[in-house]
C-alpha cells in the first residue's frame, strides 16, 4: 500500500494522473497533497555526457554530437557549458620573454562589417 509522505496516511490514497516521465501520481484524501512515491530518474546517464565531452575533444562539433547520441543539440551545449566553467582558471604569468602574434582580417555578415583578430600566443608555454 502507498504511504503518505506528508501524513504518513496509507488509506485513502486515491491515483492522480503520471508525471512527464510516466510515474505514478496519488493524491492523499486526508491531507490533500499530491505525491509520487518512486519518482523516475530524470535526465540523461553520466556515461552519455562523458561520451558527449569525448567526442567534443576529439573535434566533433555540437549538432554531430546530439544526432550521434540522439539527445537535444541545446543539451549538449548546456553539458559543454557546464565542463568548461568547471575548470580551473589559466595560470597568469608575470613575465613573457618571446611572444608570436597572428593576425587575420575578414568580414561579419558584409563587407561594411571589417574586422581584425590578433592572436598573441607564447611559443615556449611554461610547464606546472
Amino acid at each position: 500500500m502507498k504511504r503518505c509522505r506528508y501524513c504518513e496516511e496509507t488509506t485513502r490514497q486515491n491515483r492522480a494522473g503520471k508525471t512527464n516521465t510516466g510515474s505514478q501520481r496519488y493524491r492523499c484524501m486526508h491531507c490533500k497533497h499530491k505525491y509520487t512515491p518512486e519518482p523516475k530518474q530524470q535526465g540523461y546517464p553520466e556515461s552519455v555526457r562523458k561520451r558527449a565531452i569525448e567526442i567534443y575533444v576529439d573535434g566533433g562539433n555540437l549538432r554531430r554530437i546530439a544526432r550521434h547520441l540522439k539527445v537535444a543539440s541545446q543539451t549538449v551545449t548546456y553539458w559543454m557549458i557546464d565542463v568548461g566553467e568547471a575548470l580551473p582558471n589559466a595560470p597568469l604569468l608575470n613575465e613573457v620573454k618571446e611572444a608570436e602574434m597572428d593576425e587575420m582580417f575578414t568580414f561579419i555578415g558584409d563587407k561594411k562589417n571589417e574586422i581584425y583578430v590578433l592572436t598573441l600566443v607564447d611559443p615556449k608555454p611554461a610547464v606546472f
